[in-house]
């Protein structure tokens, strides 16, 4: 079914998912946030989704992807994924969003995800509305990772331009795989006393098998919660993870504040 003439999307529910998303608030790590912001259940802090540009307490170098997502021909909702360059000196020939770290000038991280794109994929930022962003990620070597969630406007336009110093391959997946217990296992890891679950799911695509896994995984898994408004049908991290992982990072960067 279209949507009224106004509307920038082609479809009556990608309109109405861009306004279920626009509404959300994304539940915030403590080290964002002042400590008078209220608690929620796990350690991290409800708030408006256009907080998350404020700048925190802790000083973390930061990061953003696009999570970009359209609807294909049978109305399956489904995400851009690309394949690092074998060249790269960090995570080469991996899958992952597009995106990449802050740079000068970029006013929030939803700029910094658009940008990247472009850079990356060729991706016109008039293709796609921003609807939403979600709660940041941090990883090992503490850099902040703030996903930024967009849907097509019109994916047909979409002519992609792969920057070949930084990607060899694009290509989409189910959104919706990222909730389910199949093609995926988990593995437990450990990290500063800390265990956690990581994720791995295995797609294939024209004879063509992609390893999804670690942060892209984790992330992927996050934003299909969101979208569908479910839990996944597998555990997706260890009771109290989250606290945990908060407190050791506020005691690793204490000092720093």
């Amino acid at each position: 079914m279209e949507t009224s003439p106004t509307s920038p999307f082609k479809s009556l529910r990608l309109a109405h998912l861009a306004k279920q998303l626009r509404l959300y608030k994304a539940p915030i790590c403590p080290l964002d946030f002042p400590n008078e912001e209220s608690e929620v259940d796990d350690g991290r802090k409800e708030v408006a989704p256009s907080s998350l540009s404020r700048p925190g307490r802790i000083p973390f170098k930061t990061a953003a992807v696009l999570i970009c997502l359209f609807e294909d021909s049978s109305g399956d909702l489904r995400v851009i994924l690309t394949k690092r360059s074998s060249n790269l000196h960090t995570s080469p020939g991996e899958v992952s969003l597009p995106g990449g770290k802050t740079e000068e000038g970029d006013k929030d991280e939803m700029e910094t995800a658009v940008r990247e794109a472009k850079e990356e994929i060729g991706l016109q930022p008039n293709l796609v509305s921003v609807v939403t962003v979600l709660e940041p990620i941090f990883t090992k070597s503490l850099l902040r990772v703030v996903p930024v969630v967009c849907i097509f406007n019109d994916k047909d336009a979409f002519k992609p331009v792969l920057n070949p110093d930084e990607v060899e391959e694009i290509f989409d997946v189910p959104l919706e795989m990222f909730l389910k217990d199949e093609n995926r296992r988990a593995e437990d890891r450990e990290w500063q006393g800390i265990k956690y679950l990581l994720h791995f799911f295995d797609y294939t695509k024209d004879d063509i098998k992609y390893l999804i896994w670690g942060l892209t995984a984790g992330i992927l898994i996050r934003a299909a919660s969101v979208v569908y408004q479910r839990s996944p049908s597998f555990q997706e991290q260890h009771p109290g993870y989250w606290n945990s992982i908060f407190q050791k990072i506020e005691k690793l960067l204490g000092p720093c504040r």
